[in-house]
């Protein structure tokens, strides 16, 4: 379908309609009309029992009603087979498959590309859709580095589609219900959120130069990257923890935390930014880049501020609490967020004053996240039929990615960066500045 929807729907959000419309035609027969074709970038099976984001994405969109998934893409031929028989057991149908999204771009009968590949590739492959007149659903972060964000948002608004984020706890109801009680003083003026990952992550050894698989095209799956020899530790996931193709720990899962942080305390982009870290746990064990201990600070100029403390090292989160969540800190009290579907409030006294773990339920059906019951599939798809806006507008997704990138520029660099907070430059800094964008193949740079 091909339905526009205004400027203002595009850009509008709030939790009363993010928990009252994305259900809107659930369950419900849908007209001709409103059937809605997409494709899925990016759809490695994984290992036995753990997909890739892809196939999640495909188990969430295959549930909602008038979706059809006509294409699975990979660059990768022996993700291909799996992924449209794992579709096609999820539809009754198999897609078409196909190792060059452009060819898939050309199709006029796709509505939307849900991008679920390597980080490198979310802005430049989401921009090029756009410019295809598609809509683009990108899981998280929406871009390899700050310039690429500010060019996906500029693509949203000038080829007016519908572009969303994978920030799927702006679609869980206990979490718009948590951010409307502390934005109502559940917890007096929130000050300070406290952001925490844990996760252990192995070596991955040395990366040897070798030749590619045959079934991979090696060339394509670098794309907009500057071009180098394969190594045998890179695909299909270490890639994660090298700068040219990754954003380490900060991005791969801090985004959703910091997203939730910003969301809250109702800030939009920082003044100050400091990290430190490092690779201090696995040292001289692999070639791994990006930090596996880093603690990221953001401070917003009127007294608020979000940190967020990530570790490759092991699976202990803070004590008494899983390995992921949030601590946010008012003047009347605490909130303790799971990262999932449970919050507590405390007063100051640290007495528990109200505790929610029971999932406010509508209907879950497309829920693909263990733990995570988000409606972010069909609201994705509500906002393109025009029966509800977005949860998660991509500029809101560019604003909470941009947390965590100019939190690895001051890792790269080691200094505390002053930033401009109306839109995230950094000032004073050129050697930092640098970093706001990166060097592109020829003939791969983005463009609006």
């Amino acid at each position: 379908m091909k339905n526009q929807i205004s400027r203002r729907q595009f850009v509008t959000s709030s939790i009363a309609t993010g928990a009252t419309l994305t259900m809107a035609g659930r369950g419900t027969a849908q007209s001709a009309s409103d059937k809605v074709v997409i494709a899925v970038a990016g759809v490695r099976m994984g290992a036995p029992g753990f997909s890739g984001r892809g196939p999640e994405l495909i188990q969430k969109f295959a549930a909602v009603p008038g979706v059809e998934i006509k294409y699975v893409i990979d660059v990768d031929q022996r993700s291909l087979g799996p992924a449209a028989e794992f579709t096609r057991s999820k539809t009754g149908k198999a897609p078409k498959t196909e190792t060059d999204f452009r060819r898939v771009l050309e199709d006029k009968e796709v509505d939307a590309l849900l991008v679920a590949t390597p980080d490198h590739w979310h802005a430049p492959m989401a921009i090029l859709a756009a410019k295809a007149g598609k809509h683009v659903y990108v899981e998280k972060p929406c871009s390899h580095n700050p310039r690429e964000g500010e060019l996906l948002v500029e693509a949203a608004d000038k080829y007016k589609r519908v572009v969303q984020m994978g920030n799927q706890r702006r679609s869980i109801g206990n979490v718009q219900q948590m951010i409307q009680e502390m934005h109502e003083g559940a917890i007096g003026n929130v000050f300070l959120a406290n952001c925490f990952y844990s996760r252990r992550r192995p070596p991955i050894g040395f990366g040897k130069k070798v030749a590619p698989p045959s079934e991979l095209n090696w060339d394509l799956w670098q794309g907009p990257a500057p071009r180098t020899a394969f190594r045998d530790n890179l695909h299909p996931y270490n890639w994660h923890w090298f700068w040219h193709w990754g954003t380490g720990e900060a991005l791969n899962n801090g985004t959703h935390l910091l997203d939730v942080a910003r969301w809250a305390l109702n800030v939009k982009l920082p003044t100050k930014v400091s990290s430190f870290g490092g690779r201090w746990h696995d040292v001289g064990l692999d070639d791994w880049e990006c930090p596996d201990t880093q603690e990221i600070q953001l401070e917003f100029g009127q007294g608020k501020g979000i940190t967020w403390f990530g570790r490759s090292t092991s699976t202990y989160g803070a004590p008494g609490y899983k390995a992921n969540g949030i601590i946010f800190l008012g003047n009347k009290g605490t909130l303790d967020y799971d990262g999932g579907v449970s919050y507590t409030i405390y007063d100051l006294n640290n007495k528990p004053v109200k505790k929610v773990t029971t999932e406010r339920r509508t209907d879950l059906a497309n829920s693909g996240d263990p733990g995570l019951g988000d409606t972010h599939a069909d609201n994705f798809i509500d906002t393109i039929r025009g029966k509800a806006k977005l949860n998660a507008p991509i500029r809101e997704g560019f604003y909470s990615t941009l947390l965590a990138q100019l939190g690895n520029i001051a890792q790269r660099t080691g200094r505390t960066l002053k930033t401009d907070p109306v839109n995230g430059h950094i000032i004073g800094d050129a050697e930092a500045m640098k970093l706001w964008s990166r060097e592109y193949e020829k003939g791969w740079e983005p463009k609006v």
